[in-house]
């Protein structure tokens, strides 16, 4: 089985390259500069969802029971929409505001698609 978790793991870094790499080119030169506290609140939330999603690749290898792999999938589940609620609501009242302000609308078009994949 390693050898196939191998390929697996080899093959699911692939896509990651490729989703970061199409990501790159539909946003330009965009960036968003965020304050330490944001910053670091943001990186620890998605440091504690990494180790989530370890500990379920763990159970997984070591055959643990269905229902108990479900309820901690459920748990980073919960932690990765929890942290798409904070990082939406910082983008909104930080970027779209402030691109608002400026005349320019078109982040709220933007915003509104993007909010629209996340309510499929």
């Amino acid at each position: 089985m390693p050898d196939n978790a191998d390929k697996i793991n080899k093959e699911a870094d692939e896509l990651v390259e490729i989703a970061a790499d199409e990501v790159c080119c539909h946003c330009g030169d965009r960036k968003k500069e965020r304050n330490d506290k944001e910053y670091k609140d943001l990186i620890n939330r998605l440091s504690r969802i990494e180790g989530q999603i370890r500990g379920v690749k763990k159970m997984i290898e070591s055959d643990a029971y269905c229902i108990d792999v479900l309820n901690q999938v459920s748990a980073a589940s919960s932690a990765l929409n929890s942290f798409s609620k904070l990082l939406l609501a910082n983008h909104i009242k930080s970027c779209v505001v402030n691109d608002i302000r400026e005349g320019d609308d078109a982040s709220v078009d933007e915003l509104v698609k993007t909010i629209q994949k996340f309510i499929k």
